[in-house]
């Protein structure tokens, strides 16, 4: 029998709020799953010049879990023209198609090639399934075969990687911390990861507005390739830093 597939959490209840805007605020969010008995906490801590997500995952029950999926951040940028993520050089990556949610913002002429994955599957696989039981492993091979077969895998050749054109990409062996910058509004952002094996990156290219809609680039800390898995009775923590050091 192949047990059923988990669903994101959908209902989040406000835990706490704490601090005071002169210092940091923290805002803590919380879904539990009554059926699987895991509980899932989100928290948000704001300070002056770091903003820290965090998610972490409490698994009582009596079997394994897997859990995959990702949370993205939008970062705002003049163009991506005149933006640069350093510290990637060496780092193998697999091209993918964009990671769908309710706030995505994808431009509508993205992708529109005839070896690309559809978006709907890919969005399907990465965003609809977050907690897996142990013995669904079949149903996870038959769901992403065919996004492995049209793939396309390399490795990273510029430590100064410019971000002008369009990308959609999950490297798999980057450094826990790299910086994008901005030259347009000589600005920059040191990004690192906690727990999360994976980094999504997307850019929608310079083709169009500075400073408009698609003005921004998007990272994320993901589980997308490879699930994490969590034992029985036990916890595991991921999470993003965005330091600015410009203020």
């Amino acid at each position: 029998m192949v047990s059923k597939y988990l669903g994101p959490p959908n209902i989040w209840a406000l835990h706490q709020v704490k601090g005071t805007p002169q210092e940091s605020i923290q805002v803590e969010l919380i879904s539990r799953n009554s059926e699987c008995n895991v509980e899932v906490r989100h928290v948000i801590n704001l300070q002056q010049d770091v903003l820290i997500s965090e998610i972490l995952v409490s698994n009582a029950s009596t079997s394994a879990l897997r859990l995959m999926g990702s949370f993205i951040s939008h970062l705002t940028v003049s163009t991506p023209e005149a933006t640069y993520a350093v510290g990637l050089e060496g780092s193998d990556f697999y091209t993918r198609p964009p990671v769908l949610a309710n706030f995505s913002i994808i431009p509508p002429d993205f992708g529109k090639r005839k070896d690309q994955v559809s978006h709907k599957l890919w969005g399907h696989i990465a965003l609809n399934k977050l907690f897996l039981k142990q013995n669904t492993d079949d149903d996870l091979k038959s769901m992403t075969r065919n996004i492995e077969e049209e793939e396309w895998k390399g490795e990273e050749k510029d430590n100064y990687k410019h971000l002008t054109d369009k990308m959609s990409r999950i490297y798999t062996s980057a450094p826990r911390n790299f910086t994008v910058i901005d030259r347009g509004r000589r600005n920059s952002v040191v990004v690192r990861r906690d727990g999360f094996n994976e980094l999504y990156m997307f850019s929608p290219g310079s083709r169009h507005k500075w400073y408009g809609k698609y003005s921004y680039i998007c990272l994320g800390q993901a589980a997308l390739l490879q699930p994490i898995s969590l034992n029985s009775q036990s916890e595991w923590r991921g999470g993003q830093h965005l330091h600015n050091p410009n203020f």
